[in-house]
């Protein structure tokens, strides 16, 4: 006989939490648990190892102690089997409570924090699931600490109480931050939903300002998609005396910014980027999706070849939606995509890492860097941005600037989120390009996606009526190919590929101390002084002992481009140009 949906729920366990902040001073989450209506023999509570969005196994069981369990009001054993999971035996036990504190003391988007000011709880990190429970509903009421007031999260309210929350599954509970205390909460209706803004630490923001330019992006970035699929959506941002940084999530994000950045017109404009970034995800990698993103095993790395297009592409649109938006220039957008270019060109592992093991690769990379990672690989944000604007040029230069990346984005909202209701293999991603630009496409991805092939930038601005040329390109000056602190001492940080001081053996972490005896200041003025294929004796010290290494000098091979207007732009290029740039 066929079980209804209602008579299952009614049947499976029903799991609750109680969150409580009795030594929030120093930095504790108290989290109850209640799992009632057992009917097994054993129970495994798991804590997840990562949170989507952040692709780096970062172990949230670590912060966990002090866990018991009890059972008809009588303790029962819950050992520890793996590094993550707690076994409780069940059998004859309808109802088990498990009491656990979490360590709370990590500022980022990604991780939980609290103190006396405030509560933010990066919930894969601080709550407990049943194993083979993912898809069941849960509550989570929260007892305020002290004088808190408001809880800002995307989770529903049960009964219109704000400190009570509901979520359907795991996946909605882990992709849904709460933060409580007192934060200062404003909002707005924009593309047909609600959206709150909940304001943490302050800051010199204007909130008219920042209501009237989000909302632009917001329905610029729908625009994209034909639709907005939330009914309501929270931005979370915590400002500090330096911040950055943001995380998405399927009706929320979290957003980091400095307090005091917001006076500045390039500090607002960065925030604005950091709104649009996050804000397009709700749509790019949290709906439209490589199909091993969800549903998501939270005990090991989930692999993807295609985070140059969930994270690039989203790098890419966030300038491009502060263009359509109007809250910026196009001459400061096209600075910005020039910017893309120069940093992926001056990076060394963009000639040694392919743009999809970039991606395949940010569990042991990207957010791993050492002193080397720049010369051996590359960001799948930069270049994929970069990757993101030739698709977008090619496909406008073949249609005559009809159509662009914004219909194959819509295209694959369509078919696959909304159609087949999973993610897209990268087979399915390349032939939703190959549609709107009515070509194939294997060059390109042998070329610019897998393999390492320099990119051919002026064929496609071309497209648009545009070239780049660098400013540097008749400069000749000497370098020592090392990057040192400022201020102080001249500490080695970092020794460019096949530059002279990789060739000849500076080392990261050496002082240099003088050249050619002459101790240093100003390093940069002092091989201005020199000449190209100068030999000069860079003095070091390495472990506390001095070191005397000959050095070649290079020319530094550093390029900034910038873009420059192609004289007597055809009628095919303008029409490119106004569909890429708007006008």
């Amino acid at each position: 006989m066929k079980v209804s949906t209602a008579e299952a729920a009614a049947v499976s366990p029903k799991i609750s939490y109680k969150v409580t902040f009795p030594e929030v001073q120093a930095h504790y989450i108290d989290v109850e648990m209640t799992v009632s209506g057992l009917k097994q023999a054993s129970l495994e509570l798991k804590m997840p190892v990562w949170t989507p969005g952040s692709y780096l196994v970062r172990e949230f069981a670590k912060n966990i102690e002090s866990l018991t369990a009890t059972a008809n009001g009588k303790a029962i054993a819950a050992p520890k089997v793996s590094k993550n999971t707690w076994h409780i035996a069940t059998t004859g036990v309808s109802t088990v409570v498990v009491k656990y504190k979490v360590y709370a003391f990590e500022v980022s988007v990604r991780t939980s924090f609290v103190d006396v000011s405030h509560g933010f709880l990066s919930t894969s990190g601080v709550f407990l699931y049943p194993k083979g429970m993912l898809d069941q509903p849960s509550t989570v009421k929260i007892i305020p600490y002290k004088d808190w007031t408001t809880v800002s999260t995307s989770l529903e309210m049960v009964s219109g109480d704000q400190f009570t929350r509901t979520s359907p599954n795991y996946d909605i509970l882990f992709d849904s931050p709460i933060e409580v205390g007192t934060q200062d909460v404003f909002g707005f209706d924009a593309a047909g939903v609600k959206y709150e803004v909940a304001m943490y630490g302050g800051g010199n923001y204007d909130k008219e300002r920042l209501k009237k330019d989000m909302t632009k992006i917001i329905e610029a970035e729908t625009a994209v998609f034909g639709e907005n699929p939330n009914k309501h959506y929270t931005f979370i941002v915590h400002n500090r005396q330096r911040g950055g940084g943001g995380l998405e999530h399927l009706s929320s994000t979290v957003l980091g910014a400095g307090r005091e950045q917001y006076g500045s017109e390039s500090g607002y404009m960065g925030f604005l980027g950091l709104v649009a970034h996050e804000h397009f995800h709700l749509w790019n990698v949290k709906r439209l999706r490589p199909i091993v993103l969800g549903p998501f095993d939270y005990e090991n790395e989930n692999y993807t070849t295609n985070l140059w297009i969930a994270e690039g592409f989203t790098a890419y649109y966030q300038n491009l939606a502060r263009l359509h938006a109007d809250v910026y220039s196009a001459d400061a957008y096209l600075e910005d995509a020039i910017g893309d270019i120069n940093t992926v060109e001056n990076q060394p592992g963009s000639r040694i890492q392919p743009l999809a093991e970039a991606s395949f690769d940010a569990w042991i990379k990207a957010y791993r860097p050492n002193e080397n990672s720049y010369n051996t690989g590359i960001s799948y944000y930069d270049k994929g941005a970069v990757v993101g604007m030739l698709l977008d040029l090619e496909i406008m230069n073949n249609t005559g600037g009809k159509q662009s990346l914004d219909d194959v984005m819509k295209y694959m909202y369509q078919t696959y989120y909304k159609g087949k209701k999973r993610g897209y293999t990268d087979a399915e991603f390349k032939a939703g390009f190959e549609k709107f630009a009515g070509k194939k496409l294997d060059d390109f991805y042998a070329k610019y996606i897998n393999g390492l092939a320099a990119i051919d930038y002026n064929k496609y601005l071309g497209y648009a009526g545009y070239q780049i040329v660098d400013k540097l390109a008749d400069t000749n000056n000497p370098t020592l190919g090392v990057s040192v602190n400022q201020n102080g001492k001249k500490i080695v940080t970092m020794v460019l590929r096949d530059g002279p001081g990789w060739k000849d053996g500076i080392n990261v972490g050496d002082e240099i101390v003088s050249i050619d005896g002459t101790p240093v200041t100003d390093l940069a003025a002092m091989l201005n002084a020199h000449k190209v294929g100068d030999k000069v004796t860079v003095a070091v010290i390495r472990d506390g002992k001095p070191y005397s290494l000959p050095v070649t000098l290079q020319r530094n091979s550093r390029v900034q481009y910038k873009a420059e207007q192609l004289p007597n732009a055809t009628e095919k290029q303008l029409a490119v140009r106004k569909k890429w740039l708007k006008l």
